[in-house]
């Protein structure tokens, strides 16, 4: 452990243990809709889960088929995995005899055309959603947007943030609680590898994901695909990458330059994307034609995020209001889990990412950036090879000797949140037993498993998605006021849905005009 990281555990401490409490985690679970026989859900977003435009827990993200289960910022882990859990409880109960498939990578995808694009109904809103998604099925295929993942939120109490100022004065650029996220996302972009080694559960895919070639993976069986010593294919330039964006440094070394980066990109046209048009043959094809559509499109391991109002930008509501907690976007869906997260890998993951809030943290230039990008890429392909090396400052340094030196470095500040012996420190302690070898990453038991169990990607997935069926569908019921509420949201949601739709309502055109229309300060 560095000096400078002790002195700010030590000054820290002084302020008692209760900093540490009340932190808020989020959680935003993707999950495919598959039949029994493991294809892809043809149906519509089953209406008995109410309107995915509208829901505030149940919604789809690029497709139909393609669920997505939002639980409120609890201040407990306990409180986040009950509401996480509730929720698949109800939703499972109404899409008949589907299952969620368990996996980050798809199921059965069939044709490329057949993967049907979420709609969200015929209200302006509605269709900006749809045409995003679909401007996404045009520059990177509909089958990469098929790939499911687990988006962690995270914000520190204004008790800590009071505490925090004893280490840090204020900036001119900005809050201390802004400059202290931007410096853990900085942070985290160096190690965001790790949890690709330590978290990616996608060294394998059906081979219907690539059309039904091989490209340059070996093959596991005649219907798998797998890269032998991969973590996250999902995470990998196979996965969610874009060549359009791999020229991006999107700068967070302050609010200004994330906005102006952000901006820049959303501001720019892209010679292939000018080629697919923007609305051709009286259908529009993509919202623009510029490297990004909007802000969600930009790719990367984490974000900086506040809370939008209502038809707002998000790059406008950081300007408007700072940086109001972080989102981490590299966890692969944990196929052995039913929910797709562990408490164990939650409680690893808000001890991380407090190590990355207290430890030192440079401004990141664009070389920097582009190693750690480079480190991410590596990991997810090879993680697992003997002697792996990556690369800090230049230097060649072995993975797993690099990933020890960082979790000591955890395991102090995990120490300071719950104990020794509580369950942040535990957390960290079990990652150790992996990174030393006493213990399987969870891509590595998959890959045994698999051959162990003479099965394909997609029969060892659909196994385990139907496993995890009975387990939702065998639950005892969820406490009454969980269950009323979830059940008035649906109803709820389809009745906003249905007064945004009868509302007035300008162009398509002018509405996509005005969105654009306010830049940010």
């Amino acid at each position: 452990m560095s000096d400078s990281l002790e002195h700010s555990l030590v000054t820290l401490g002084s302020h008692g243990a209760g900093i540490w409490q009340d932190m808020l985690t989020g959680l935003e679970r993707e999950a495919l809709r598959a039949t029994p026989n493991a294809q892809l859900s043809q149906s519509p977003h089953p209406q008995p889960l109410g309107s995915a435009l509208t829901h505030r827990y149940i919604t789809t993200d690029f497709s139909e088929s393609l669920l997505e289960f939002v639980t409120p910022a609890c201040n407990s882990v306990e409180g986040t995995l009950d509401w996480l859990a509730d929720v698949h409880q109800f939703a499972a109960a109404r899409i008949g005899d589907e299952t969620f498939w368990n996996s980050s990578m798809p199921c059965q995808l069939g044709d490329a055309s057949s993967i049907p694009i979420a709609r969200y109904g015929t209200s302006n809103v509605a269709q900006m959603k749809t045409i995003y998604r679909r401007g996404l099925s045009h520059r990177y295929g509909r089958p990469m947007q098929a790939i499911a993942g687990l988006h962690f939120n995270f914000s520190m109490p204004q008790s800590f943030w009071s505490a925090f100022e004893a280490l840090h004065a204020k900036t001119g650029n900005g809050s201390l609680q802004s400059a202290g996220y931007l410096a853990l996302a900085r942070n985290f972009r160096r190690l965001s590898w790790l949890v690709l080694y330590l978290f990616g559960a996608s060294p394998a895919m059906c081979r219907s994901f690539l059309d039904n070639t091989r490209g340059s993976l070996a093959e596991f069986d005649q219907d798998t695909l797998f890269e032998p010593y991969a973590t996250s294919l999902r995470m990998s330039d196979l996965g969610y990458s874009s060549n359009a964006q791999s020229g991006l440094a999107i700068s967070l070394n302050s609010i200004q330059d994330y906005v102006d980066d952000l901006t820049a990109a959303i501001m720019t046209p892209h010679q292939p994307y000018r080629e697919i048009g923007v609305e051709v043959g009286g259908q529009w094809r993509q919202l623009n034609t510029s490297i990004l559509q909007i802000e969600n499109e930009y790719y990367s391991s984490i974000r900086p995020k506040q809370i939008a109002r209502s038809g707002e930008r998000p790059t406008l509501a950081l300007q408007r209001a700072g940086v109001a907690y972080v989102e981490v976007r590299c966890l692969d869906i944990n196929p052995y889990e039913p929910a797709g997260i562990s408490a164990s890998q939650c409680y690893f993951m808000q001890a991380l990412l407090a190590y990355c809030l207290v430890r030192e943290s440079r401004l990141l230039e664009r070389a920097e950036l582009l190693e750690a990008d480079n480190n991410y890429l590596v990991a997810a392909h090879s993680g697992r090879a003997p002697d792996l090396e990556l690369r800090r400052n230049g230097e060649p340094v072995q993975l797993e000797h690099w990933a020890e030196e960082i979790l000591q470095a955890v395991e102090a500040v995990a120490e300071t949140m719950s104990g020794s012996d509580g369950p942040h420190a535990r957390s960290v302690r079990e990652q150790r037993e992996v990174v030393q070898g006493h213990t399987e990453t969870i891509s590595a038991r998959l890959l045994r498993e698999m051959e162990s169990a003479q099965q394909s990607f997609i029969e060892f997935t659909n196994n385990l998605s139907h496993t995890h069926r009975k387990h939702w569908l065998g639950l005892p019921l969820m406490p009454e006021a969980r269950f009323d509420l979830l059940r008035y949201e649906v109803t709820e949601s389809l009745q906003k849905q249905q007064s945004i739709e009868e509302s007035p309502q300008s162009s398509f055109e002018d509405y996509l005009r005005s969105y654009y229309a306010v830049k940010p300060d």
